[in-house]
C-alpha cells in the first residue's frame, strides 16, 4: 500500500516501535532482501534530527510514553477492542475488532445505531493494513473481553458481497 520506508538503527525492534508512533518493524529476511538494494535514508535511532515523515511519527510518540496504559497491549498475542468509527459520511457505527500482534485486524463486528451488526474478516477487506498503534495509551481504555466480542461475533450477520 505504500508508505515510507527508513533503515533505523537501534538497540530492538521493540526500542522503534518505542520511539515511532505508527511504525511496523520489519524483520521477515526476504522482505529486508527486496529493500537492501535500495537508496533508504538510513537513521541512528538516537539522533537528534529525523528525516521528514519520521520526526513527526517521534513528535507524535513522544508525550505518549509518559502517559498511563502506554505500550501497555503492545506484547498481546490477540486483543480486542471497542471504536468508534471514524467514518463521517455513514451512519455512526462502533466497531468491535479482533486485532493481532501486528495491530491489524483478525475479525471485526460492526455495531450501528439500529442495532444492525455486520461480521467481516480479513477475506472481506481488499487491504488490510496496521489499524491501531498497539503502544498508544488510548488503547487501553478501548480493550473489551474476548467473551464481549464472540458474543457479538455470534448475532452478527456476515457482511455481504455488495458491501
Amino acid at each position: 500500500m505504500g508508505g515510507s520506508w527508513w533503515w533505523v538503527r537501534a538497540r530492538s525492534a521493540r526500542e522503534v516501535l518505542e520511539t515511532f508512533a505508527w511504525v511496523e518493524v520489519i524483520t521477515d529476511p526476504e522482505v529486508v532482501a527486496r529493500f537492501e538494494d535500495d537508496e533508504l535514508d538510513e537513521v541512528d535511532i538516537d539522533a537528534p534530527v529525523m528525516p521528514p515523515g519520521l520526526d513527526d511519527l517521534r513528535a507524535e510518540r513522544d508525550p505518549q510514553r509518559g502517559r498511563v496504559g502506554f505500550g501497555a497491549l503492545a506484547d498481546r498475542d490477540i486483543l480486542y477492542l471497542r471504536r468508534p468509527c471514524d467514518d463521517e459520511d455513514d451512519e455512526p457505527v462502533v466497531s468491535l475488532m479482533e486485532i493481532g500482534p501486528d495491530g491489524r485486524r483478525v475479525r471485526q463486528v460492526e455495531l450501528a445505531e439500529g442495532g444492525t451488526a455486520l461480521r467481516s474478516g480479513p477475506d472481506d477487506w481488499p487491504f488490510n493494513p496496521p489499524v491501531v498503534d498497539l503502544f498508544d495509551p488510548a488503547l487501553a481504555g478501548q480493550e473489551i473481553s474476548q467473551h464481549e466480542f464472540e458474543e457479538q461475533w455470534a448475532r452478527a450477520r456476515q457482511v455481504g458481497p455488495h458491501m
